[in-house]
């Protein structure tokens, strides 16, 4: 009890200092702003440009965006993914891209676990996170890896609301990197080959075929080892 309550400061801490920060320094303040305009504008080409305007610095504002757009649930991440192969290349693409959505999901999991529903539903919306909510009463435990696979299912809702269940962190960390992995080279693979909306929406149709078929697999197994255990 004593440590969540320390955690709780330290987060409540932080955020207090971004919005000091965001009123009292203007040059933070527009930085912030430009980054929250170019990733709600769902321009690929503008975002491209953003993360490669950075030089050097690139990699680290691309994983700052990430971790921006994360606690900002309703900004995507697919356009800093596909952003991500264009400027580094698929493979590093892809390896920035998960590593900053697995910060992002365990900086997501760590807020809602700390400050609990009421200030989770101010971020993601009482409907949405409704939603997610029924979602793991279906599936149960599995419920985190299957979200993972379906990129319909917002990433960032699903980790609010783990961090609101028992679900213990590193079950939630390993099955989101599981379920995040096949979509992230997806995305950066199709990424690199060129940017724009065609891209997206091949990208797209890509990973839900690739979901249905990892699930179906899945499905069909579980109801082969029930079938085992009934006989």
């Amino acid at each position: 009890m004593k440590k969540k309550k320390i955690s709780k400061i330290v987060l409540i801490s932080i955020i207090l200092l971004v919005i000091v920060l965001y009123f009292a320094v203007p040059s933070f303040n527009a930085t912030m702003k430009n980054f929250v305009t170019q990733l709600g504008s769902l321009n690929l080409d503008a975002v491209i440009e953003l993360i490669r305007g950075y030089g050097v610095y690139a990699a680290i504002i691309s994983f700052i965006l990430m971790i921006l757009q994360s606690v900002l649930a309703p900004i995507p991440a697919l356009l800093i993914t596909l952003a991500n192969a264009a400027v580094f290349g698929w493979w590093k693409g892809a390896l920035l891209s998960f590593w900053s959505a697995m910060a992002g999901a365990a900086l997501c999991f760590y807020i809602a676990r700390t400050l609990g529903r009421d200030y989770v539903e101010k971020v993601v919306t009482k409907t949405g996170l409704a939603k997610v909510d029924e979602f793991f009463e279906r599936y149960g435990k599995n419920s985190i890896l299957i979200c993972r696979l379906l990129p319909f299912v917002s990433f960032d809702i699903v980790s609010y609301a783990a961090g609101l269940t028992p679900i213990k962190f590193w079950d939630f960390f390993i099955a989101t990197g599981l379920g995040q992995l096949p979509a992230t080279i997806v995305y950066s693979y199709l990424g690199n080959l060129a940017g724009s909306t065609k891209t997206i929406f091949i990208a797209i149709v890509s990973v839900v075929a690739l979901s249905a078929l990892v699930y179906m697999i899945g499905k069909i197994y579980n109801d082969k080892k029930k079938a085992n255990k009934s006989n």
